[in-house]
């Protein structure tokens, strides 16, 4: 799984050819949630509070990165790196 971005402890990675809705994954240590990338909420599993309130703010500010690059990989294309900017 391609790693996009590193920011405050926080991985987040998208696999290529992933089921649909665009979605990436977001790893803290034993945690571990995967984000919807249109409505910015947690579709599965868990992350504390606070690096939630950054990874949802992060996934806001770079949220056209992200869909480009899930189109990247629905087509087993390189994805590119994502500022940690938030």
């Amino acid at each position: 799984m391609p790693t996009l971005c590193l920011f405050h402890g926080i991985k987040i990675t998208m696999n290529w050819d992933d089921h649909n809705p665009p979605h990436f994954h977001a790893a803290y240590g034993d945690y571990r949630a995967i984000i919807l990338i249109q409505e910015g909420i947690v579709s599965a599993g868990y992350l504390p509070k606070n690096q939630l309130k950054y990874v949802l703010a992060w996934a806001n500010t770079h949220k056209d990165e992200l869909m480009q690059n899930w189109e990247l990989a629905k087509e087993l294309k390189p994805l590119n790196k994502i500022s940690s900017e938030i």
